[in-house]
């Protein structure tokens, strides 16, 4: 079945097991289909009117919905504590340190995706609402150092990442709640105002691949789409360096 019907492309190395994981939800929800609806054809039959002409007001007279219960319970105890958890706390554990990752802060806003990248120094130059303005509209502080070498993303919310890299992506907005989505990456984060949420992912085929934002977040919410650029590492490093720097002033973003 799973062959036959297909998943999208997958790009990314734990797309695979997310798709899986689907798969494994489908295949338990089959059962229970098939499970709940031949116990409800097993009663219309075992208690049609024709077999049962007589109501009986003394009702069951054994415990077995009691183990019925009591196995429901048993069942979903070893779901949740042997599969869910183990399967939660991997995750987590597989989350990668930022030192040995490329980071990168991505701002959602109406109707775009703005990117910006460390420079050499690996350090992300401050930010603060005071500076916000039409010409800086991720309120970079020009006076801090670290700042200086920072670059930003071309025009059309084009994010560039080199293939078979560490990705961590910290997503935020600057007015409404957006969403990133990269579906061959299986990444979906929304962007809160005030909120700076990472997602990870390591980047398997180089390629052009669209994001889009998942939340409705006003008239041009259908434009907001963007590209994510993968790369062989020495391009990624050539289209990086062309890049603005971020401390530049003007307001490239558009």
């Amino acid at each position: 079945m799973k062959n036959f019907l297909g998943t999208p492309l997958i790009v990314s190395e734990h797309g695979q097991g997310l798709d899986n994981l689907t798969w494994y939800i489908h295949m338990l929800m089959l059962v229970l289909f098939i499970g709940w609806g031949a116990y409800f054809v097993f009663t219309l039959i075992r208690f049609r009117s024709s077999a049962h002409p007589k109501a009986d007001h003394m009702g069951v007279q054994n415990h077995m919905s009691t183990y019925v219960e009591v196995g429901v319970a048993l069942v979903e105890a070893v779901l949740l504590i042997g599969f869910a958890v183990p399967l939660w706390a991997r995750s987590v554990e597989k989350f990668p340190a930022e030192n040995s990752s490329l980071v990168i802060r991505v701002t959602g806003r109406q109707f775009n995706w703005l990117a910006r990248y460390p420079g050499t120094n690996g350090v992300f130059g401050k930010q603060d609402v005071k500076f916000v303005s039409n010409t800086n509209p991720l309120g970079l502080d020009a006076s801090d150092a670290n700042g200086k070498d920072d670059r930003k993303s071309e025009g059309s919310s084009v994010i560039g990442v080199p293939v078979g890299t560490n990705v961590i992506i910290h997503i935020s907005s600057m007015d409404v709640i957006h969403s990133f989505k990269v579906f061959p990456m299986r990444v979906n984060q929304d962007a809160i105002p005030g909120m700076s949420i990472p997602v990870h992912f390591v980047p398997t085929k180089v390629g052009n691949y669209p994001i889009n934002c998942a939340q409705l977040c006003g008239q041009g919410h259908s434009l907001m789409k963007g590209v994510l650029k993968v790369m062989e590492p020495a391009d990624y490093q050539d289209w990086v360096n062309k890049l603005p720097l971020a401390a530049g002033g003007g307001n490239d973003f558009e």
